[in-house]
């Protein structure tokens, strides 16, 4: 499984022009699903992201989401198991199922508002807009694999 997370002062997501999903400050979670990815890397991730102590207290990266009363904004984005290795045009050969993917996207939202954190969604398999403001910028990938801890 892999992610994106960004730090921001806000964020939405609109589909068709009607905002889905708002937050103020926090992290917009962009979050790709591959072929293999279990409950447990879903689970994984959310902690992960949770624990993350990437807002500014007495070093610039010292406090987590609940220690800044932040929300998280979750929004699908198959477009991370893609893979432009060979020519020009995107193979998505890595992406999960559809069905599958959104029950592993929808178990991240819970388990990051299972955590107390204040939760927003994108639509799964919409043509989606995503504004934000992205704080620092401060950007970080997350992967799971296997319910460990993968690359980055």
């Amino acid at each position: 499984m892999l992610a994106i997370v960004q730090r921001v002062s806000r964020a939405e997501v609109r589909v068709a022009a009607e905002v889905v999903g708002r937050i103020d400050k926090g992290v917009l979670l962009l979050v790709g699903v591959e072929r293999g990815d279990t409950e447990a890397d879903a689970d994984l991730l959310a902690r992960k992201l949770v624990a993350l102590r990437i807002f500014p207290g007495r070093t610039p990266m010292d406090l987590n989401l609940k220690d800044v009363g932040g929300a998280c904004l979750v929004v699908s984005q198959f477009t991370l198991a893609g893979s432009i290795r060979k020519g020009n045009r995107p193979s998505f050969d890595r992406a999960e199922d559809p069905a599958l993917a959104q029950a592993l996207y929808q178990r991240v939202a819970e388990r990051i508002a299972s955590e107390g954190i204040a939760v927003a969604c994108g639509r799964f398999a919409a043509d989606m807009d995503v504004e934000l403001v992205n704080d620092g910028p401060v950007t970080f990938i997350i992967e799971t694999r296997d319910g460990a801890l993968a690359g980055h």
